[in-house]
Formats: structure tokens, sequence, C-alpha cells
């Protein structure tokens, strides 16, 4: 057991591929791009307002330690409550599964290498600068150059995986630190469909991504701060964007 940037208590678990999993995995339709998989992280977190953002942060951790030991991952999003990945790390009542991260060897190299595969998730499509961060206003724009020290943590965001690449991540600087919204995909969570399926919110755990891609890179660069709830007063882009938490410097 471990907790989230944002408190909430989380539960991993490292497990070997079974037949079991290649089945679940043909409903996602992801078997493609996962042959070979040698196992799955998966996590339980209880249902809370933190609690998806907290698990995308933790997830992602382990993500970039596998990549590091060479490891390939290939994110999962999907109906897991009912799964055997649920039934593997013992999913209590209160709980949800929001993902799972599937680890092991790419199944074509070759065509990754020449981007077939990155081309077709939209990885080499990533939004401008222009659109993602902004100064006090998101009428203004932040330039690279106004990042100063923190320029490397932004970019490291534009740069996070999310789910579809849809980059649903949008900082605001203010003197009060760093604002992360979350400017949602119309349709993308709140359909009838998706929630009788018991979906999780992917954009929520998005925002947990690029909280992690953006703590461990201005840690990495010497600059220290914490995650607090503390909104500007400041009027958002569209009813489709909401606050979710900030980082004070």
């Amino acid at each position: 057991m471990r907790s989230g940037p944002l408190g909430s208590p989380l539960r991993f678990r490292l497990v070997a591929e079974s037949d079991e999993d290649q089945a679940a995995l043909k409903e996602l339709g992801t078997y493609g791009f996962i042959r070979g998989a040698a196992g799955f992280l998966i996590g339980a977190a209880p249902r809370s307002q933190t609690s998806l953002e907290d698990c995308g942060y933790r997830l992602e951790e382990l993500v970039l330690l596998g990549t590091d030991l060479e490891l390939g991952s290939c994110w999962l999003g999907g109906t897991f409550t009912r799964s055997g990945f649920a039934r593997k790390i013992g999913l209590a009542p209160d709980e949800e599964l929001p993902a799972a991260v599937a680890l092991g060897r790419i199944a074509d190299p070759e065509r990754a290498k020449r981007g077939v595969i990155r081309r077709a998730a939209g990885s080499d499509t990533r939004l401008p600068w222009g659109m993602l961060f902004f100064q006090d206003s998101f009428s203004v724009p932040l330039p690279r150059e106004a990042a100063g020290p923190y320029a490397e943590a932004l970019e490291t965001v534009r740069l996070a995986p999310s789910a579809s690449n849809k980059q649903p991540w949008r900082i605001l600087r203010t003197d009060g630190g760093w604002h992360f919204y979350l400017r949602r995909t119309r349709g993308y969570h709140k359909g009838f469909l998706q929630k009788a399926l018991g979906v999780a919110d992917l954009q929520r755990i998005d925002i947990g991504i690029a909280m992690c891609h953006f703590e461990l890179a201005a840690r990495e660069a010497g600059l220290h701060g914490e995650w607090t709830d503390r909104e500007p007063a400041v009027e958002t882009e569209n009813s489709q964007t909401e606050y979710r938490i900030t980082w004070s410097d």
C-alpha cells in the first residue's frame, strides 16, 4: 500500500500474463500491439475526488522505471472491474481499477522504429506550447522563454502520453504557482454507455500522468514545490475546462 501525491491510498501488483489476460486484451482491441507481454502492472484505488490523478501519477512513475530497465509498455484503459485483472488484485467493492499497463517487448520493433505505431496513436502530433500553457489568463499563451527554469518540466508534460493522445491538460502560470486544469474532450467520458460500463474517467488519469512528468522533471532540475488546492480566480476557457490542482513553488 502506498499513497499518491494527493493522499489517496493505492495498491499495485505486478502479475505475469495468462491466457485469460490475452482474451481480455482482445476485447479491448489492443492485443496486436502487446503480443508477448511479460506481465501487467495493475492498481486499485478508492473512489474519491483525487484517486484517479493519484493512480495515474504512481503508475506513470512505474512506467518510467520500466523504461529505464529497457522494457516496453502500453497503457490500457477499459472495463476492468469484472475482468481477471480485478480478480488478481482482489478488487474491493469500494475500489476501482482505472487502468493497467502491459510490460514486455514491442510486438514489431522494426515497424515501431519506422514510426507506424506512433503515428497511429497520434504521438507525433503533439499540441504546441501556445495551446497548452498560459500566463495569468487563458487568453495569453506562455512563451517558452518566459517559463524560465520550468521550461523543461513543461516540455515533458507536452510530450507525456494520454488517452487517444488528447492531451487534456492545460497549465496556467500565476504568482501563486502552476495551476493544472483538465480540458475535457467532448463526449469522451460523460456518455451514458461509458458510465453504464464502468469505464474510469481516463482524462483524470491523464492529469496524474502530467503531474508526474512535471514534478519529476522539476525536481531533477533542483526546483522545489508542493501540490496544493489553490484555484485562482480566473475565467476558464469554456465549460469543458475544470481546475484540478496547483504546484506551488
